[in-house]
């Protein structure tokens, strides 16, 4: 089947794809997956967002689900965080590192029973993700099956988001915190429902099986304030939350004190884990991150991108991982790596744009917090 307009030879179809269709959506090839890119203005959806709620199609996730006896010890040795003390009912972000520490992926993992975990992995890294859990999980009392296709993912991110969902499921929302999960009912359909998200807003994810995802959707998107958002300004909302994107600011080069993500290393829990002697090392040598990132802001209205050099002077320092004119904040932001002596906030610096030096000033993550 071809499809006038859009890439899709080869892409996996989201279970919402008519949907998309339907609304307009303008598509994307993201991870091998067919996606909603926007559905009209990038900076309208953003704004929905800051403002009221959007709502997503991150159907491209992975889950792997690990049930049995010793799931929760055969993740305590998998990846770097102590998932054995998470209790049922509440999630943890994490990650997976290789056996140097270089980080192969962040995660979110949900205990959703004693035996029950959930393990949420990027799309690009899914496989890969699943992969390492089945051959690391040999020798524990653990089943590891990868549900990355049979499930789709739906959220509401917003300071209206409470709103809409309690309007939809009878989960008692108020006491649910803050990567809290829970199981619930929307459009006559079993969903997991988790108060997690990558927008620096309050929300909501919604886990649903795929052939229900459409139910789910339309059930959700009763409300006239609700405004479908696509990938593009989810990066933007991202990148002002100072959150990290796989593959820009977390890759197998860096370990994840690089990142300021050391505190999610659980050297206190018993066991071993991969990557832990490597980690230990840099650790304890005192030089456990050599690069740091930052934020970066400007003037004007060019932004740097991915990938453009930092300066000091003449000399090259560093690297852009993430940038963009900021909706919110009305200025250039960005993300960058650069030596722990230039961290301090207010250390000017340039940003080679296009041949160009751009005068950027470090500043403290996160870009925005929400009031």
């Amino acid at each position: 089947m071809l499809r006038w307009g859009r890439i899709w030879a080869m892409s996996t179809l989201s279970p919402l794809d008519d949907v998309h269709t339907g609304l307009g959506a303008s598509f994307t090839d993201f991870a091998g997956w067919s996606m909603p890119l926007r559905y009209g203005s990038e900076l309208a959806e953003h704004r929905a967002v800051r403002e009221a709620a959007g709502l997503f199609d991150l159907s491209h996730m992975g889950e792997i689900e690990l049930t049995g006896p010793e799931a929760g010890r055969a993740l305590d040795y998998a990846l770097v965080g102590n998932l054995s003390g998470v209790k049922p009912g509440r999630a943890r972000y994490t990650m997976i590192c290789d056996g140097e520490g270089g980080v192969l992926d962040d995660l979110v993992v949900y205990r959703i029973g004693e035996d029950h975990f959930m393990v949420v992995a990027n799309a690009s890294n899914a496989s890969l993700v699943f992969t390492e859990l089945f051959s690391r999980a040999e020798g524990f009392a653990v089943e590891v099956v990868d549900r990355s296709t049979a499930c789709a993912l739906i959220a509401v991110q917003g300071p209206r988001a409470q709103e809409i969902l309690g309007a939809v499921c009878d989960a008692d929302l108020p006491a649910l915190p803050y990567y809290g999960c829970v199981p619930t009912v929307i459009g006559g359909h079993d969903i997991l429902l988790a108060r997690t998200g990558y927008t620096g807003e309050d929300g909501f994810e919604i886990y649903a099986e795929a052939p229900h995802a459409a139910d789910v959707w339309r059930t959700v998107s009763e409300f006239d304030f609700l405004v479908p958002s696509g990938l593009a300004c989810r990066d933007t909302l991202r990148l002002e939350a100072g959150m990290p994107l796989y593959g820009n600011e977390l890759t197998s080069d860096m370990t994840p004190f690089d990142a300021g993500l050391g505190r999610v290393v659980k050297f206190d829990k018993s066991a071993d884990f991969i990557g832990r002697a490597a980690l230990e090392r840099r650790r304890d040598e005192g030089n456990a991150a050599q690069q740091v990132l930052v934020g970066l802001v400007s003037e004007g209205r060019r932004a740097a991108r991915h990938g453009y050099p930092v300066l000091d002077g003449d000399q090259q320092v560093g690297t852009v991982t993430s940038g963009a004119l900021s909706p919110t904040l009305g200025h250039p932001i960005a993300m960058a790596y650069v030596p722990p002596a230039l961290t301090t906030p207010g250390t000017e610096l340039t940003v080679d744009i296009r041949g160009k030096a751009m005068p950027v000033s470090v500043v403290k993550l996160p870009f925005y917090k929400r009031g």
